[in-house]
């Protein structure tokens, strides 16, 4: 598997990130503001991450979103460590991220790469989306925030 970043005139992989995030303006919008990398098999993308630079010494791990034939096969996690060896390389501090409280298996993979639980955002998916979101049979109300000092 590669992993490299996208240039801006490339094409990102929009159904990919969609998958990670409902919002089609919010992927828009940060993917203007930050870096895209994919992640490939044989010529086919099959993973994307954004990183966002957010405050001096501090990058957020914004969307990562594996093709779901290919959930279990641990390129969730090489995108996640790619995403904090790149952020370190770059001489950031601290790497964040944020995902909905029902996102169980996120939830074990950002803590299993290191990430601690340093907040909640409640109702973030009820103020930010318009449509209900449901994961797990649960439905996504408040963002979990973790972190990662590098």
């Amino acid at each position: 598997m590669n992993i490299n970043k996208l240039s801006p005139d490339e094409n990102y992989p929009m159904n990919l990130l969609l998958l990670a995030d409902p919002s089609q303006k919010l992927v828009e919008d940060y993917i203007k503001r930050g870096e895209c990398f994919v992640s490939e098999i044989e010529n086919q993308i099959v993973g994307v991450y954004v990183l966002l630079p957010t405050r001096p010494e501090t990058v957020e791990l914004v969307n990562i979103a594996v093709t779901e034939s290919m959930h279990g096969k641990g390129i969730g996690k090489q995108l996640v460590l790619h995403a904090i060896e790149t952020a370190r390389s770059r001489g950031y501090k601290t790497i964040e991220i944020g995902t909905g409280n029902s996102g169980i298996g996120q939830l074990a993979l950002y803590q299993k790469c290191g990430f601690r639980i340093v907040g909640v955002d409640i109702d973030f998916f009820i103020r930010h989306y318009s449509e209900a979101i449901y994961e797990n049979g649960i439905q996504c109300r408040d963002m979990i925030r973790l972190s990662k000092e590098l």
